[in-house]
């Protein structure tokens, strides 16, 4: 997760927290909000009375909280942000009041809308089609109840789709791979934590993914992943999944610091090599480039440690966020460096207080 180029999509958690508190217009369309006890997203300005900061997560677009299974606030229309021509706004109802309707061209002419038309004028505001906006409300729908463990036949069909058939070839689209017969393939399931909703994978063997799914799309993301690795993505649960859970939620509350799910890392022997010396920093300890460099054996080779740290496929278990520059300065982290930044605070604060007890 560790990259020298860091990409800061979101401000720092206090920043969010705050401009939601207070219903900072200024912070709409910067962030949205999403209670994962109500299922439903929001601006930052929505009226509807605040939500305690430990139900909600934050995402860097619409569309992220849409394909997460958050549905849209009817109060304060968090589609709406960037005041939506009207004629785009007309589809963005049509596509929430019933998502499983696929509006021809023939009835959009009938509604007097041009296709063309309306076409590239949905691609302008949001940057996908109409039909790939409306597949990704149906799919995130879905992915929201697979996520709540909903059957798999519910959320075919309280989706819209009228068979598997038609579920199966939409999610592969939208998530790269289609619920198939038992092979080698990988688990995901979405995670809640302090930071943010995360993706986790495993396949067999044990966890073999953990990344923060903020940053991109959740459709390029996914297509990224199953690229990397080389496996088919399939949504759901399971054993090792479930203990990553539970565990990611103790050492959350400060209360687990080392992690005993088992991993299934795949990598070059250089970055696996690398990977073993990261789980080696202690709890509450950081550790330099250039040391790691001679851990590993690679005196000298501090850019290419850097390189293999931010290959790392599991966040925070392969604890990645420990390593800094030379000058103690954090470096980067490809979770942004406000998470980097908790995550140390964390552990040197529990490290202390286990110390002074």
């Amino acid at each position: 997760m560790e990259t020298m180029n860091v990409d800061l999509t979101l401000p720092s958690r206090r920043e969010m927290q705050r401009a939601l508190r207070e219903r900072d217009a200024e912070y709409d369309g910067v962030f949205f909000t999403a209670v994962t006890t109500t299922g439903v997203f929001c601006r930052p300005s929505c009226p509807a009375r605040s939500p305690r900061p430990e139900h909600v997560e934050f995402f860097a677009s619409a569309r992220e909280a849409l394909a997460a299974g958050f549905r849209p606030c009817r109060r304060c229309h968090p589609l709406a942000v960037g005041e939506p021509p009207p004629l785009v706004a007309r589809l963005v109802t049509a596509a929430l009041e019933d998502p499983g309707r696929r509006l021809t061209a023939a009835e959009l002419e009938a509604m007097g809308i041009d296709p063309v038309r309306a076409r590239r004028a949905f691609r302008r505001h949001f940057g996908l089609s109409f039909h790939a906006y409306a597949r990704a409300v149906r799919l995130g729908d879905a992915a929201g109840e697979l996520r709540r463990g909903a059957p798999l036949d519910d959320a075919v069909f309280e989706s819209g789709y009228e068979s598997h058939s038609g579920f199966r070839a939409a999610f592969a689209r939208c998530f790269g791979a289609t619920p198939t017969r038992a092979g080698d393939h990988v688990v995901l399931r979405w995670i809640g934590t302090p930071l943010g909703p995360m993706i986790a994978g495993a396949d067999a063997r044990g966890v073999c993914l953990l990344e923060y799914s903020e940053p991109r799309a959740l459709e390029a993301q996914l297509t990224s992943l199953q690229r990397r690795l080389g496996k088919p993505l399939l949504p759901g649960d399971g054993s090792s999944l479930a203990l990553l859970a539970e565990e990611l939620a103790r050492y959350f509350a400060g209360e687990l610091q080392r992690f005993t799910v088992p991993l299934a890392l795949a990598g070059t022997a250089f970055q696996e090599r690398v990977w073993g010396e990261l789980a080696a920093i202690p709890y509450g300890a950081t550790c330099s480039y250039e040391e790691l460099a001679r851990r590993v054996g690679r005196p000298g080779a501090a850019r290419a440690v850097g390189s293999a740290n931010g290959r790392n496929p599991v966040a925070i278990v392969v604890p990645c966020h420990r390593v800094v520059n030379k000058d103690g300065a954090l470096g980067g982290y490809g979770g942004g460096l406000w998470r980097k930044r908790r995550l140390l605070q964390l552990e040197r604060g529990v490290a202390a207080s286990a110390s002074a007890g």
